[in-house]
């Protein structure tokens, strides 16, 4: 029995060449890289000469190799169509988020991994950061108390670029709500729990192309907690600090640079005693809280790490396809809010 997970790369470009073949693919443990395929042909080469991987020539190519699973790292827009064909050929698939444009897409794709016998992966790297593990600890732990009031931000400088498949809503089902926030999300889904309502605006604040560059969503949980997500392609690299704000009736965590794509931020908590009493006052202490800081872990490793053990115990992974229904699902109650101006209610 392999005691590691054969992969394939479609879209050997972009992300997968940055960051999740070389730190995730390579460096797993239970994983190799076996083949790439891209559209661009010399890029693809250059990948598959310097990870020392195959280079197909087409999907079905790509396809045709002895393959345990596929990672998807395309424009949103060909993850529906891509996702089918390896299901169909009977790869296990972790795909980049969104699942596909739609929730239409992101169903179509389980019910296909489904029909075929293979599992469906949602690729929510950022829930493999150390610190965000460390702080849903202390959550679950209920070293917070009650769960009040969450923040997400993740904002960069994403200028009309001429092909920017992100700035194209027919391509990328969206902008910096879809592509940023859709992270955002998930983590306050792992924080908060399931969100029931969802209200939203969008805006072109600063560049002109067809998706939005400007997104400010405003989410309730069925506990009671609320929470905020802001997320902007208009906003200079060195000016967002990539905010994640838990707060519970027993204290708080804060951090900065944690929401990413690197492995290490700066998270502080503050927690109180459950006996504090009213201070009419509200002086606060200055105490400077604790640091949350455990070992750094590679949030690429992590992801293929999971999807690759999960495969090999049979089971399901925890970077599941329900999590990229649900982010799908949120996603399309958002855009709903902002066209309508109204609360949208989630099923």
């Amino acid at each position: 029995m392999r005691n590691k997970i054969r992969w394939g790369v479609i879209g050997s470009g972009g992300i997968a060449r940055r960051r999740t073949i070389p730190e995730g693919i390579v460096a797993a443990n239970n994983a190799e890289l076996v083949a790439v395929w891209d559209l661009d042909a010399q890029a693809n080469a250059a990948v598959a000469a310097t990870f020392k991987a195959q280079p197909a020539g087409s999907l079905t190519a790509l396809l045709k190799h002895d393959l345990d699973a596929v990672y998807i790292a395309t424009p949103a827009d060909c993850h529906h169509e891509q996702a089918l064909a390896c299901a169909s050929a009977g790869k296990h698939v972790l795909c980049e988020k969104p699942l596909g444009l739609s929730v239409q897409d992101a169903t179509d794709m389980v019910a296909a991994c489904q029909g075929a016998g293979v599992r469906l992966g949602t690729a929510f790297m950022m829930r493999f950061q150390s610190q965000h593990r460390a702080a849903l600890e202390l959550v679950q732990q209920q070293r917070l108390g009650r769960m009040v009031f969450g923040r997400a931000q993740l904002s960069c400088w994403y200028p009309p670029m001429a092909g920017a498949w992100r700035q194209d809503p027919a391509r990328g089902g969206g902008g910096s709500l879809m592509d940023m926030g859709g992270h955002c999300i998930d983590l306050l889904e792992m924080f908060l729990g399931r969100p029931t309502a969802v209200s939203c605006s969008v805006n072109r604040t600063v560049h002109g192309y067809a998706s939005e560059d400007s997104a400010v969503a405003l989410l309730t949980f069925e506990s009671g907690a609320m929470a905020v997500v802001d997320t902007f392609f208009c906003i200079p690299d060195e000016a967002s600090r990539n905010s994640l704000e838990l707060y519970g009736s027993l204290g708080s965590i804060i951090a900065h640079g944690t929401i990413g794509q690197g492995d290490r931020g700066e998270m502080v908590a503050h927690l109180a005693g459950s006996d504090a009493g009213y201070n009419a006052q509200q002086a606060r202490s200055g105490a400077a809280g604790f640091p949350i800081n455990p070992p750094a872990a590679n949030i690429y490793r992590g992801e293929i790490e999971e999807f690759s053990q999960a495969i090999l115990e049979n089971r399901e992974p925890t970077n599941n396809a329900q999590l990229g229904v649900d982010s799908q699902r949120i996603l399309a109650a958002c855009y709903e809010s902002a066209r309508s101006g109204n609360r949208v209610q989630l099923d």
